[in-house]
């Protein structure tokens, strides 16, 4: 029994000059414009602040890379074959090789949980009033009478 999927030709759209974001692209071009500007009137302008100048200006130039981020992950292309899997068309042919995995998957993390709810480790906070003993070192800086270890019981 073989089905075939049937899978159109989709004609790629050709986007001319910077792309599908153009926005994105305008944002980080306007945002390094403005902070080239900005540190040339620290550089140059003679003001008293200047410092402030330059480094608001590098600043504003650092977080251009954000607008170019977006415009760069805005552009990437990836063909609708490579998307299958992603909007819940799975390829018939893979169909079983998935099932398979996650069958394993499932199983191996079902055992290592079982292994530490066996494995002795007890979560339950009441203890039945065990008794046990801590130890407080005091440091030179603090005064006290004795340079002993004190110890003190402590029933919980």
């Amino acid at each position: 029994m073989s089905t075939s999927v049937q899978v159109e030709p989709v004609m790629e759209i050709n986007y001319g000059g910077v792309g599908r974001c153009k926005c994105s692209f305008w944002f980080a071009v306007a945002h390094d414009i403005l902070g080239v500007l900005i540190m040339m009137v620290g550089v140059f302008g003679g003001l008293i602040i200047h410092d402030l100048f330059i480094y608001a200006g590098a600043i504003i130039i650092f977080l251009s890379l954000i607008w170019w981020v977006f415009w760069y992950s805005g552009n990437i292309d990836v063909p609708p074959e490579e998307l299958e899997d992603d909007v819940g068309m799975m390829k018939l042919k893979n169909r079983r090789l998935s099932r398979v995995v996650r069958r394993v998957s499932d199983r191996l993390s079902s055992r290592i949980r079982d292994s530490f709810r066996r494995s002795g480790r007890n979560n339950n906070p009441v203890n039945g009033g065990t008794e046990m003993a801590l130890s407080t070192i005091y440091d030179t800086t603090i005064q006290s009478s004795s340079k002993e270890i004190m110890r003190e019981t402590l029933s919980i």
